[in-house]
């Protein structure tokens, strides 16, 4: 793995350097740095800071654990398998993003719009979605154990294979969800909108 002292930072952060596979950027400031395209695949941003950065259709299968993507743009970037664990996106643009496989355990999506974004087979244990729109998001076969999916609109979700134990759907809308072969075990709905999902399911 290539180290980031070897590189220009400033040229990093202007989009100057689009080639980041496999780079050392464990740690590093690269807020508002304009990333948009690039390759960051396998890189390491474990701790970076992303804040406000421009991620778009950017190849995001990458190690960035802890990173902060607050206010980031990743509208239509590549996350497929990445390691978000515990991992920050508070205001972040998400649209036609893809999660698949991703491992996003512990981290905090609170709030946003992850309308029709992909979640398919990904790691959700623990993450915090509280309030988040996810209309016609596709999470069949995800882990959601544990998670905060509180006030959540599910409307129209792929919740098909998908593990919801001891999940949080208080006041949760899954009006029309897809929940075959759901596990529900532990999750707690007080509140939530059933309209339109066959309860035998539950």
């Amino acid at each position: 793995m290539s180290n980031a002292q070897t590189l220009d930072l400033g040229a990093i952060r202007e989009g100057r350097i689009k080639t980041l596979n496999e780079m050392d950027l464990a740690g590093i400031d690269l807020s508002g740095s304009q990333l948009a395209a690039a390759d960051l695949s396998k890189a390491n941003l474990t701790g970076a800071v992303l804040t406000g950065a421009d991620l778009q259709r950017t190849n995001l299968r990458a190690n960035m654990r802890g990173a902060d993507l607050t206010g980031a743009n990743l509208t239509e970037a590549d996350c497929r398998n990445a390691d978000l664990r515990g991992a920050l996106l508070l205001d972040a643009q998400v649209s036609r993003c893809s999660f698949s496989g991703a491992f996003l355990a512990g981290a905090v999506l609170s709030k946003l719009d992850l309308s029709g974004v992909d979640f398919r087979g990904a790691d959700l244990r623990g993450t915090n979605l509280a309030g988040a729109i996810l209309h016609q998001a596709d999470f069949s076969n995800a882990n959601l154990s544990g998670a905060d999916l509180s006030q959540v609109d599910l409307e129209e979700a792929n919740l098909t294979g998908t593990l919801l134990r001891g999940a949080n759907l208080t006041q949760a809308n899954l009006l029309c969800a897809q929940v075959e072969q759901t596990v529900w075990d532990g999750a707690v709905l007080e509140g939530a909108c059933l309209e339109g999902t066959p309860l035998e399911c539950l």
